[in-house]
């Protein structure tokens, strides 16, 4: 059911990649277009997503999660109507609103149900699955506008209704006790959100979320259209080696927290990343900026559910779903501001001085996260 929520909630962006350049040509729009149609999706949960957290804590999983679900999937399936670009971008608005409660609280119902190590393995299944969905996606997306045209890439959406009557099914609303104020709630959770763990995976987390949804999700589909010719169908496949390549490294999270420690794991992660845009970026072979997407892969299946369970590990239940949605927000501002800096990167200078500062911004993330990461240790707590 955890795992229905969060292939739903990454539905948004991974189907619509591969056509992406099919789309905007479709309603006569330039590159620049790209971004904000990206953009539209996570725009709405830097304010919605921690809202969302306060009223899961205070209501329960299943009652905000239900509506998070049918919202998304019932917009999602809209767009493939849409008449005009604006009405696109607008349903892709109403969408993110329901999109920014699912993969926070996917991982909000693992650490209510699972501690310890035993929390870390799970949600490193979780962003297995996430990633594999990730590489399977953009090619259905791409297969199915290849098939009918870019409308159709839309109608998998109908999966967030799936799982909706999964979660009415399997998730029940635990009982806490008394509740506090909403003011009561809202200093607990920020006092989590302060600690030094919880503000440090937030800046992490953001300037990772700018590289991906920039040079990943926005920056790779226009060039592997205009670089290298390729189909929709053809640049659907492509994302399978970021996917694969996160799969490898997600499914041993265990092991590897076990023996690196989450600053190694997320130093690690961010040199990756450098490595990965510099192959991409520079080198201008195709196979070569398959193998560069596989590397920033790599980099991703140990960084986000590294930060993910660390941010779930540093709050108790009563506040966990809120402060997970604080990360949230700020996430979605990073994948808010990445695809409109990338498309008008691209747009203006090209993709060559793109991916050199996605090098730059990797490379001082890794400094940073050495120099600063002593700190990234979350205290358990008690389900």
């Amino acid at each position: 059911m955890v795992f229905s929520v969060t292939v739903s909630g990454i539905l948004s962006n991974t189907l619509i990649n591969a056509p992406l350049p099919d789309i905007i040509s479709a309603f006569g729009r330039g590159d620049g277009a790209a971004g904000l149609l990206v953009a539209a999706a996570t725009l709405p949960g830097i304010v919605v997503a921690p809202a969302i957290g306060l009223l899961a804590d205070r209501f329960g999983r299943r009652t905000v999660l239900l509506p998070c679900l049918v919202v998304f999937g019932l917009a999602g399936l809209a767009s493939a109507f849409a008449p005009t670009f604006e009405a696109l971008v607008a349903l892709r608005f109403v969408q993110g609103a329901g999109s920014a409660g699912l993969i926070n609280l996917g991982v909000v119902l693992i650490a209510d149900n699972w501690d310890g190590a035993d929390r870390a393995r799970v949600i490193g299944w979780n962003a297995a699955v996430l990633t594999v969905s990730v590489a399977v996606i953009p090619a259905l997306g791409g297969g199915l506008a290849a098939l009918g045209g870019w409308r159709w890439s839309f109608a998998p959406f109908a999966l967030a209704l799936v799982a909706a009557i999964a979660v009415g099914r399997y998730v029940r609303n635990v009982p806490r006790g008394e509740s506090p104020s909403v003011m009561g709630q809202i200093r607990g959770a920020l006092a989590a959100v302060r600690s030094p763990v919880v503000v440090g995976c937030i800046a992490f987390g953001m300037v990772f979320f700018i590289l991906t949804f920039g040079l990943i999700l926005t920056a790779l589909p226009l060039m592997l259209e205009q670089r290298f010719g390729l189909g929709v169908g053809l640049r659907g496949l492509v994302f399978i080696a970021p996917a694969a390549g996160a799969t490898l490294v997600a499914l041993n999270l265990g092991k590897f927290r076990e023996r690196f420690g989450a600053r190694r794991l997320l130093v690690a992660g961010a040199v990756l990343f450098a490595v990965g845009y510099a192959t991409m970026g520079f080198i201008p072979v195709l196979a070569v900026v398959v193998f560069g997407a596989f590397i920033h892969g790599l980099g991703e299946g140990g960084t986000v559910p590294t930060l993910q369970e660390l941010v779930a590990s540093s709050s108790a239940p009563e506040t966990r779903g809120a402060v997970v949605a604080v990360w949230v927000g700020f996430i979605r501002l990073g994948q808010t501001i990445g695809p409109l800096a990338a498309a008008a990167s691209v747009a203006a200078f090209g993709f060559g001085p793109t991916y050199a500062a996605g090098v730059v911004l990797a490379g001082f993330l890794a400094l940073a996260t050495a120099a600063f990461g002593a700190r990234f240790r979350a205290r358990p707590t008690q389900v």
